[in-house]
C-alpha cells in the first residue's frame, strides 16, 4: 500500500526528472514540513496519512494566505507563484466541499445541537464539534465557522 508521503516522494522524483521547478520546489518544502513534524516531540515517528494530510492542508493554507498578502502588496509575481504552489498541493487534498454541501452539513449540525438543547450564539462550540469531523480536510475552519455563525444568528 502506498502511503501519501511515499506518493509525494515519488511525485517529487518525477518532477525533478521532468525539470518541473515549481512542482519539485513545492513538494520538497512540503516533505520537509512533514519530516519536521515527524521529528518534533520526544521521539521521531512516521506520520499517518491523516497527519500528512493535515501538514499538506496547513502548507496549502500558508500558500493561500501568502498569495493574498502579496496580491495586496502589489507583488503579483510572488502572488502567482504562491497560488501555483497552492494548486500543486490541492491535488493531494480531498475535494473541497461546495458551499451548498457545506451549508447542508452545518444546517444538520445546528438542528442536532438544538435537539440537544443548545441554541443561539452559545451553541457555536457544540455545532463545531459536530461539524468538524464531518468536513475534516474538505473545508477550511474559518469558512465553516463563518457559516455556523451565520446560521446560528438566523440570517
Amino acid at each position: 500500500m502506498t502511503t501519501l508521503k511515499s506518493k509525494l516522494q515519488e511525485d517529487l522524483t518525477s518532477a525533478i526528472k521532468g525539470r518541473d521547478e515549481l512542482r519539485s520546489a513545492t513538494l520538497r518544502l512540503t516533505l520537509s514540513a512533514i519530516t519536521k513534524e515527524e521529528v518534533a516531540g520526544k521521539s521521531a515517528r512516521e506520520l499517518s496519512d491523516d497527519e500528512v494530510l493535515k501538514v499538506i492542508t496547513r502548507e496549502a493554507k500558508k500558500r493561500r494566505e501568502a498569495a493574498e498578502a502579496f496580491a495586496q502588496g502589489g507583488r503579483t509575481q510572488q502572488a502567482e507563484r504562491e497560488t501555483a504552489e497552492g494548486e500543486v498541493l490541492s491535488e493531494y487534498l480531498p475535494k473541497q466541499l461546495s458551499d451548498d454541501e457545506l451549508e447542508q452539513i452545518v444546517a444538520e449540525a445546528v438542528a442536532e445541537a438544538k435537539g440537544a438543547g443548545a441554541e443561539g450564539p452559545r451553541a457555536m462550540g457544540q455545532v463545531m464539534k459536530i461539524v468538524n469531523p464531518k468536513v475534516a480536510g474538505r473545508a477550511e475552519g474559518g469558512r465553516v465557522a463563518a457559516l455556523v455563525k451565520k446560521i446560528l444568528a438566523g440570517v
